[in-house]
């Protein structure tokens, strides 16, 4: 039903599109139309003048005074070389026949204009609706294949489980394999949802005074396993002090969405350090999360935040979710903040940089 939709929505825009290029051609043919027109008007005036003229002619030869022949003929003058046609006759319809094509060419441009405007929104909506579809039916193909691992793996553990005597140590291992795949599910879940209510605006935010060190440290600790796990180690450098006027679940989301990030960037690279440090600079707290993994091309950075984008092969997070960073992005929209991406080049690490206004500016 929602393909059907969007496919309605498309043959919709294309038939507006038409009928506006449709438009387009007729306005062109109105103002050609119109101009040929005025032309052929002033032609045929100006043979009216050329007849009026052989009238006034015949009339002065018959004697009749000069004063008769104009009132008759406005146009003609009596002079001593006999009757002609008033020059400010001929400046008169000339003038006329300008003004009426230099309105018709405003008239017609106007709505060649505007026409053109709506049909270059349309088609940018066109183009940009196709490439949301591309990354939804790529989106829709990895979130299937990200569950399907987890719940597989789920299944050979409990069958496992189920099926055999297990000695403690197994059945601690095949436990805490089936947590991992639990958290990657809720994660996942998590993140569609959250990505769901920041673009619909259903999501509040309650600021309040946070110690930052405090914030980060929760988050660390409960990644400290898995990193961990990966041979990556942690160097926060944090000071205890700073405060910063945001939500507490919207401080959680951008710090756990962006160490995730770079955990997963420093998989490929067999471990390495993930630092995170974090400043005052004027009236703004400035945090840095810095990895030591894949890194990106220099001019990747700002798709990174877009909507489902995932780096390829050779990027970290190409098995995520491509909504991580997007929620990130998000979050730091509505707490009045900013986030960027910088890495000089893929193999030489990534840096995030967050910026939140500080208790005092925030108030």
């Amino acid at each position: 039903m929602h393909a059907l939709r969007i496919d309605t929505n498309r043959v919709l825009h294309l038939t507006i599109i038409f009928l506006l290029v449709f438009s387009v051609v007729q306005v062109v043919w109105w103002l050609i139309d119109h101009r040929a027109y005025t032309n052929s008007v002033t032609q045929e005036i100006k043979t009216l003048y050329g007849y009026e003229m052989l009238a006034a002619q015949k009339m002065a030869a018959a004697g009749i005074p000069a004063a008769e022949i104009v009132k008759v003929f406005p146009h003609a003058e009596v002079g001593e070389a006999g009757v002609a046609l008033s020059p400010g006759a001929l400046m008169e319809l000339e003038d006329i026949q300008e003004r009426k094509d230099n309105q018709y060419t405003w008239e017609s441009g106007f709505f060649l204009l505007v026409q053109a405007l709506a049909i270059a929104v349309l088609w940018r909506g066109l183009r940009g609706e196709a490439e949301i579809r591309r990354k939804q039916d790529s989106f829709l193909a990895m979130v299937s294949h990200q569950f399907k691992t987890p719940i597989a793996s789920l299944q050979l553990s409990l069958e496992t489980m189920v099926m055999r005597q297990l000695s403690p140590e197994r059945f601690q291992q095949l436990s805490r394999r089936m947590l991992d795949d639990l958290q990657r599910m809720q994660s996942m879940v998590s993140k569609i949802l959250d990505s769901a209510r920041l673009d619909r605006g259903r999501m509040t935010l309650n600021r309040e005074r946070l110690f930052l060190a405090e914030a980060v440290r929760h988050v660390t600790s409960s990644l400290e396993e898995t990193a961990k796990r990966d041979n990556i180690h942690f160097e926060v450098a944090v000071p205890a002090d700073l405060e910063i006027m945001a939500d507490p679940m919207a401080v959680d989301g951008v710090l756990r969405n962006l160490i995730e990030n770079a955990l997963a960037a420093m998989v490929p690279t067999k471990g390495g350090t993930l630092s995170i440090d974090a400043a005052r600079k004027g009236g703004e707290m400035t945090l840095h999360v810095r990895d030591t993994g894949v890194g990106f091309a220099p001019n990747a950075g700002p798709k990174l935040f877009e909507r489902f984008y995932r780096l390829d092969a050779g990027g970290g997070n190409a098995a995520g979710t491509g909504l991580g960073l997007y929620i990130v992005q998000r979050f730091m929209h509505f707490e009045n903040g900013d986030v960027t991406a910088h890495s000089d080049g893929p193999g030489k690490g990534a840096t995030f940089t967050v910026t939140w206004p500080a208790t005092e500016s925030a108030a």
